[in-house]
């Protein structure tokens, strides 16, 4: 299973996402698309798995829910917007990680693409893409792809899109 990874559109897809995601098969937003527009084109483009983030309006909370658990070919997932990362969880994440037990924790937030494993949590790995949007305090717009067989995860690409614009935080 091919999976590209993405969050923080804040409003805004970039046309090589399509290019960077045409071999996937799913799409995984991490929250924060802005307006459903987003979730709608991508939703046309390939099947997509995602949760609402802070500046999601009532329309994308009704269509998906704050966190999300799954299995991917055998490996479990656990996405949520605000997660922070190892060493730096945010509020009760640590909990809820410990409870439900993933192989990957996804979350968006920060805007800054991580990739690490949580050593104290079995090895989990943790993994936010960035933001790909251009509204935020990133310098760079990023995705992440990868894959997925037989519960393992493999083959990771870190995507730049480049540089988000200083007068696009308007």
């Amino acid at each position: 299973m091919r999976i590209g990874l993405m969050s923080d559109t804040h409003g805004f897809l970039d046309e090589a996402i399509f290019t960077h995601f045409g071999e996937c098969d799913e799409v995984w937003h991490a929250g924060d698309f802005g307006p459903t527009a987003v979730l709608d084109r991508l939703k046309q483009f390939k099947p997509v798995r995602g949760v609402f983030g802070n500046i999601d309006g009532a329309e994308i909370r009704a269509e998906l829910p704050q966190e999300l658990e799954w299995e991917c070919d055998g490996l479990q997932v656990y996405m949520t917007h605000i997660g922070g990362y190892p060493g730096g969880y945010e509020r009760g994440i640590r909990q809820e990680l410990t409870r439900r037990r993933p192989k990957l924790f996804i979350a968006g937030h920060s805007h800054i693409l991580r990739v690490m494993r949580d050593q104290q949590l079995g090895g989990m790995l943790h993994m936010n893409p960035g933001a790909c949007g251009r509204v935020g305090w990133h310098t760079m717009r990023t995705l992440l792809r990868f894959t997925v067989e037989s519960g393992k995860i493999s083959d990771v690409v870190a995507i730049e899109l480049g540089p988000r614009s200083k007068h696009d935080d308007s």
